[in-house]
């Protein structure tokens, strides 16, 4: 289900890092209708019955219902699918237009260091006389952890907090702006299972980082491996930076934490965990998650064990 937001039209430009294709012919971009496929989804609840421990233990391993009200007015930052950003994950952005630096000042000053990370692809359809219309999907809530001013723009870094639905659009000009709302996984009876493979992941994801941090890297890779960076993140208990109803729980926000690449990944091992990361963004299965990553997690440790043995060979 696809929604039209108040009939407006989004002119697009240049994202922070990439240009979206400007219509043939014309110098600069056309008005281009702009879509969510969120707001059904993002009001999708589950409510089960609980007692005693039981209760205490679910509240961290399943997320309980959101009110309707719950949302956010934010910046949003487009980006193509290929730049797709899940809770638990760092990035470096390098702003330098003026229009997305007056959006990461209101960032700062007035929205707490967040914005919304989100991706636009086009839509096909027969109507050719309009334009493309986009449509906007995978948005994620992020968190700005640090910015270096540059002589020309700014490195920012950001981490994903939760997935969010963008429920309607506020402001196209000079930069977008929205209400979100957050998406969370559905609650199951299954919590001794979660917290079996919580535990399995938290291993898996130590041992990978544990063989990671003896291969050879460039200079500028950081000792903390970004599975192990992602992991600590989504192991914190404090989040004073964001609403709580837009914080997941315990279960998944690990469950997003394998999902980074690793040293010397090749494209196709790249191209491998995209899938796997639109693939998680979609799901509001945790267990699933779980599941996926303790996989990636393991298929990553064989691959650094095997380039530890080459490495090894060529010393």
């Amino acid at each position: 289900m696809r929604l039209t937001m108040n009939h407006r039209a989004l002119t697009l430009a240049s994202s922070p890092l990439h240009s979206f294709p400007h219509a043939a012919g014309s110098g600069s971009p056309k008005a281009r209708p702009f879509h969510s496929p969120f707001r059904r989804r993002c009001t999708e609840t589950v409510s089960i019955g609980y007692s005693g421990d039981a209760l205490k233990r679910l509240a961290m391993y399943s997320s309980s219902s959101l009110e309707s009200s719950t949302s956010l007015e934010l910046p949003l930052l487009p980006f193509e699918s290929e730049e797709v950003l899940i809770p638990s994950e760092s990035k470096m952005l390098h702003l330098y237009e003026a229009r997305y630096l007056a959006l990461l000042e209101e960032s700062l000053l007035e929205r707490k260091g967040l914005f919304v990370h989100f991706v636009m692809e086009p839509v096909l359809t027969d109507r050719s006389s309009s334009g493309t219309p986009f449509v906007a999907i995978y948005g994620c809530l992020v968190l700005i952890e640090n910015i270096d001013r540059l002589d020309i723009g700014a490195l920012v870094s950001i981490r994903g907090i939760c997935r969010v639905s963008i429920v309607d659009l506020m402001q196209l000009e000079p930069y977008l702006r929205g209400i979100v709302m957050p998406i969370q996984d559905n609650a199951y009876n299954v919590v001794d299972e979660i917290e079996s493979k919580v535990a399995m992941l938290r291993a898996s994801l130590d041992d990978l980082h544990s063989l990671q941090i003896k291969l050879k890297a460039t200079r500028h890779e950081l000792l903390q491996t970004r599975a192990r960076n992602a992991l600590v993140w989504a192991e914190k208990e404090v989040f004073d930076d964001c609403d709580k109803a837009f914080i997941p729980n315990l279960a998944e926000r690990l469950s997003f934490a394998a999902l980074q690449p690793v040293s010397g990944c090749s494209k196709s091992e790249l191209f491998a965990l995209q899938k796997e990361k639109l693939r998680a963004m979609d799901s509001r299965d945790t267990l699933d998650r779980l599941n996926v990553g303790i996989k990636v997690a393991k298929q990553n440790t064989a691959l650094t064990a095997a380039k530890l043995a080459i490495q090894s060979l060529e010393i």
